[in-house]
């Protein structure tokens, strides 16, 4: 049977005063003056992709590497726990709520939509509205959802696990760094790292939000006729927001437990509907083709900058740029969600199951949904692809529409959708709470309710500001201090490893060390004992002999003075 834990409740620290204040003034400002929340916002954006577009492309580049470096190392077999620790969720479980943290939007929202725009618009060298884009579209959509996501979340959910459970200290990201600089974590150096970590969570939660709101207004749109409008986004905000809370009050092991197995099993029954009822053969052979193509060139797209190329470089810092931004600045959330449900799996367990399985169902799920997407556009003439550049919210539902039984589906894709969102509110929730109250896995309901109400206002004030553009420019902006900070904890977590892994290996050594010298003790002790008793054996059977022979000679004597 799995070992069930029991987690402290803390109180909310400074960070949270901080965080919140700053997240509440944000979204004052986009209330008050959205124009110059605008303006200031390209200013940032286009700064952050002209200056440090190639860290984001280097420093996931660097992630990958390490992760699959760690699977293969021998730090592979460390436990993250104590060496007693199990794991405590069954793996389908695990991975249901991994992806129900927050990912499964990304799936639904640009699973149709990715491949689509980048057959209209697709990488320099490639003519648009080819088979060359189409494979390009097809290639470059899994590439954002598969290794890189899950290396950039994986990276920093082993890190928390690592640091909380192996060495006790709270779950915030600060605790990374606090084998190396002490006390120092426990100060204003702490707080910072702390603080910055909330505050990329905060906007890549927003941007999360905010693409469900746009796609969840956009199926609205299909299925009822209501207009697909701004007022439309808010008020699914608003009772998204409602519901979650009702799941926040039950608990991790309840609510996001329950409701992850229900979108698993949701997520699912669509994917496969599909793949039996749309174009099966082009299916597959559209997922050996990109399966092929995506590892073929995985080197060459996750180094590809374009220095002396406006075009290219822009349309890098729109789709991979951005891709990789936003899972920087939803890695605190997804990293500590993930930790918190690891406990007691090795090293190479839980990194495999992070990359693998994730990475697999990403190529799937694109090669699925995406080539539907264009085989409708290339050769059923749908026209998909006019739709989706004036509204991407609505891909999905434009591709379903095309489908049998397309209301039903539609009905089905929006309630996956809607749970999904009611997921990843209350896991940022819990996970906002937990960073903002000196790592306690137990934050107190009233905080992560406050931290609730906040994300749904910055998403609301980034979708009133700029739409998907505003989300796509908050996740750049935000991301960058914490990307930082990230390439910084692989390091520091690479040397906690090779320092326990020498510890383990000494203590390993001394181990066995003590077993051969006892062995040795009890063979020795086995062959003096052996030589004893044949000793005392020979001595007492010659010894008797010597008695016996006394007797006969004793008798002859007495027989001769008789005779």
């Amino acid at each position: 049977m799995p070992k069930h834990y029991t987690y402290e409740m803390k109180r909310p620290n400074i960070v949270f005063a901080i965080s919140a204040v700053l997240v509440l003034a944000f979204v004052l400002w986009g209330v008050l003056n959205a124009q110059s929340l605008d303006y200031i916002a390209n200013i940032a954006l286009d700064f952050t992709i002209d200056n440090f577009g190639w860290f984001y492309m280097i420093a996931t580049a660097f992630f990958v590497a390490f992760s699959v470096f760690v699977v293969f190392s021998p730090f592979g077999k460390i436990r993250l726990g104590k060496e007693d620790d199990r794991p405590e969720y069954p793996f389908y479980t695990w991975i249901g709520m991994i992806f129900a943290a927050g990912i499964g939007v990304g799936f639904v929202f640009w699973g149709v939509a990715e491949p689509v725009l980048y057959y209209l618009d697709p990488p320099e060298g490639i003519t648009p509205e080819t088979a060359a884009a189409a494979d390009a579209g097809l290639r470059y959509g899994s590439f954002h959802w598969s290794l890189h996501v899950w290396a950039i979340f994986g990276v920093v959910g082993l890190t928390l696990a690592y640091v909380q459970f192996r060495k006790d200290k709270p779950a915030l990201i600060s605790s990374a760094f606090a084998s190396y600089f002490g006390n120092q974590m426990e100060r204003w150096p702490g707080k910072a790292i702390d603080t910055f970590a909330v505050l990329s969570t905060a906007m890549g939660v927003a941007t999360t939000f905010g693409l469900s709101a746009l796609q969840m207004s956009g199926g609205l749109s299909y299925i009822s006729g209501i207009p697909n409008n701004f007022v439309t986004q808010f008020t699914i905000i608003a009772i998204i927001t409602v519901l979650f809370m009702v799941s926040a009050a039950s608990g991790v092991n309840r609510g996001i437990k329950y409701l992850s197995n229900i979108n698993l099993g949701l997520a699912a029954i669509l994917l496969l509907f599909v793949i039996v009822a749309g174009p099966t053969i082009q299916i597959a052979e559209s997922f050996l083709t990109t399966l092929g193509g995506y590892l073929s060139n995985i080197v060459p797209m996750s180094l590809e900058l374009a220095p002396y190329s406006e075009a290219e470089s822009e349309w890098l810092g729109g789709n991979t740029i951005f891709f990789w931004a936003w899972h920087m600045s939803w890695a605190p959330f997804i990293g500590l969600f993930i930790a918190r449900i690891s406990r007691g799996r090795t090293v190479r367990e839980y990194m495999m199951g992070v990359l693998l399985l994730p990475s697999l169902v990403g190529v799937i799920w694109f090669t699925t949904f995406g080539g539907t997407g264009l085989y409708q556009e290339i050769l059923m003439g749908t026209g998909i692809s006019e739709l989706v550049t004036a509204n991407e919210e609505i891909a999905l539902f434009e591709m379903l529409s095309n489908m049998p039984m397309a209301l039903i589906v539609s009905i089905l894709a929006f309630v996956l959708i809607g749970i999904f969102f009611i997921t990843s509110a209350d896991s940022a929730s819990y996970v906002l709470g937990v960073m903002t109250s000196q790592g306690g896995l137990k934050p107190m309901l009233s905080i992560k309710i406050i931290w609730g109400f906040l994300i749904a206002g910055t998403a609301s004030v980034l979708l009133l500001t700029g739409g998907l553009e505003g989300l796509q420019t908050a996740a750049i902006v935000s991301a960058l201090p914490f990307g930082v900070i990230m390439v910084s904890m692989v390091i520091v977590v690479l040397l906690m490893m090779m320092k326990d892994h020498k510890i383990g290996k000494r203590e390993q050594k001394e181990k066995e060390t003590a077993e051969l010298t006892e062995s040795i003790r009890e063979e020795m002790y086995d062959e003096m004992r052996d030589e004893v008793y044949d000793k005392v054996r020979e001595d007492v059977h010659k010894q008797v002999q010597e008695e016996m022979q006394e007797e006969r000679n004793e008798q002859n004597n007495q027989d001769d003075q008789r005779s």
